[in-house]
């Protein structure tokens, strides 16, 4: 069955000067503030589309790795996952960096190697952002 979810954005201003708020509505979790400075300088208490995206594919990445270990019979006890996405003014995004360091008894380090690097190609998220650069550190803890 498939799922929509919803968000929705009101931007008052300029690009430079101006500022939104972001809300989640089909969670109903809340409503962020957004702005060019957090997304191209520091964040200063607002958040910005790659912090969005980042979240999204850490959440995403972390339940397609689980669900391919889970597979192979060795599912992971613990998936702490990272996404550092790169963004660059007047270039865009320039890559996003998956960090991955998991507990899965059982399972040695080239089977997980393998299995994390076929969850990141087959992970929702990492197909709907094939135009940018996605790269992986998966280790075992």
């Amino acid at each position: 069955m498939a799922t929509t979810r919803h968000a929705h954005t009101i931007w008052e201003g300029n690009l430079l000067q101006g500022k939104g708020v972001v809300t989640l509505d089909s969670s109903g979790l809340g409503s962020y503030d957004v702005s060019w400075p957090a997304r191209s300088e520091a964040a200063n208490g607002k958040t910005s589309p790659e912090e969005l995206i980042a979240a999204a594919h850490s959440s995403c990445y972390s339940m397609a790795l689980s669900h391919a270990l889970d597979g192979k019979g060795t599912p992971p006890t613990r998936l702490e996952t990272k996404a550092d996405v790169t963004f660059q003014p007047g270039e865009g995004i320039t890559g996003i960096h998956l960090t991955v360091e998991a507990e899965v008894p059982g399972l040695d380090a080239a089977t997980f190697a393998a299995v994390a690097e076929d969850a990141k190609k087959n992970c929702p998220v990492s197909q709907a952002l094939t135009g940018t650069t996605i790269t992986l550190s998966a280790t075992l803890a």
